[in-house]
């Protein structure tokens, strides 16, 4: 997408000078340290010569490069410093009922497709999807009480009742009145985190299900618990749910990568023997594909290693995001590939180191 950017003499220009002005639109890479940065970044500038331009994360990522851990080019937070995403962010934080259109971008003066690029650069989503997660987020409670479900469709902002019943089967695998059975055996709920909501599906006990709302297996995921259950899935908290949420506030803190909740490992042999080797990988260590099918016994696995790292149900326990390229870079991960260079950031600052 370089041919996306301004020249690259501008592009050098507002590097030097820490210009805002591309904020958003343009990242570095510098080929003598293999590292990639904001244009405002306060670290030395390299040499033009040793500069590499590009127009999202995902292409610097793609390209081997590595995020600067002074300017954090990959942090939503960041995202701040964009007025767009500053101006619509705060928006939504001040009504976050509010059912937005497009119309409604474009009425504040904004590019609609300007609007979609940009937010999805940063967070994945459009700001319409973004704006439609947030909505379900408060609708979640309400089901979870067992109040009408009328009441929790008009509190997310939907007239429609089949599109919030569709937008919530996409997160849980059902529609909401499937989920306020009395006798459930097993409960979903949600978990807000510095990276976004995450699903979770537990008994009184154990974690059986833990994922980024993103993930666009999720619904399935869940369906799938949901059938081996005998249909008996609510919404709701349970003991385990509380612990888990609790040991996660711990680690995005960057006060501990342990978690202490018990598992319920719904796959394969094969894949609990994967998931199994997972867990034993230090935190702020990374190994490839490779690496891992060699610890398990099976050299010439890495394909089915990589498909049951795929298969992965409990994110960031099981901590799949440890597993890279044998190149030493980024590979697909479902909650997104910037959510996985901030989950081993994260871990790096606990204290580990890396391997390959």
């Amino acid at each position: 997408m370089l041919d996306l950017l301004p020249d690259r003499d501008a592009l050098y220009r507002a590097l030097v000078d820490r210009n805002p002005k591309f904020e958003g639109r343009a990242l570095v890479g510098v080929t003598t340290t293999g590292i990639f940065c904001r244009l405002t970044c306060p670290a030395r500038k390299p040499l033009p010569e040793n500069c590499q331009w590009f127009a999202a994360p995902a292409e610097a990522l793609a390209a081997g490069f590595r995020p600067c851990l002074r300017c954090h080019p990959l942090v939503p937070a960041e995202a701040d410093g964009d007025p767009t995403i500053r101006r619509l962010t705060h928006a939504l934080s001040a009504d976050p009922a509010k059912v937005w259109t497009e119309a409604d971008v474009a009425a504040l003066g904004l590019d609609p497709s300007t609007v979609r690029r940009a937010f999805r650069r940063h967070f994945g989503m459009t700001f319409l999807e973004l704006s439609r997660q947030t909505r379900l987020r408060g609708s979640v409670a309400r089901i979870g009480r067992s109040e009408p479900v009328i009441e929790a469709q008009l509190d997310a902002g939907f007239d429609s009742a089949s599109g919030f019943r569709a937008a919530f089967a996409r997160l849980f695998g059902h529609p909401p009145a499937a989920m306020q059975a009395a006798d459930a055996g097993l409960m979903a709920d949600w978990i807000d985190t510095p990276l976004g909501g995450m699903i979770t599906v537990a008994d009184n006990r154990s974690l059986h299900l833990l994922e980024f709302v993103g993930r666009r297996a999720l619904g399935t995921e869940v369906r799938r618990l949901s059938d081996g259950a005998g249909g008996r899935i609510g919404v709701g908290r349970t003991a385990a749910i509380d612990r888990t949420e609790a040991e996660l506030a711990r680690y995005f803190a960057a006060e501990a990568a342990e978690f202490t909740v018990p598992l319920v490992l719904h796959g394969t042999p094969f894949h609990r023997q994967v998931w199994a080797a997972l867990q034993e990988i230090p935190p702020g260590e990374t190994v490839s594909y490779g690496a891992l099918a060699q610890k398990i016994g099976r050299p010439t696995a890495s394909r089915a290693v990589a498909r049951a790292n795929g298969a992965n149900q409990i994110a960031i326990i099981i901590p799949c995001h440890r597993v890279i390229g044998a190149d030493g870079s980024l590979t697909g991960y479902g909650g997104g590939l910037w959510r996985k260079q901030m989950l081993i950031d994260i871990e790096r600052r606990l204290g580990g180191r890396q391997t390959a």
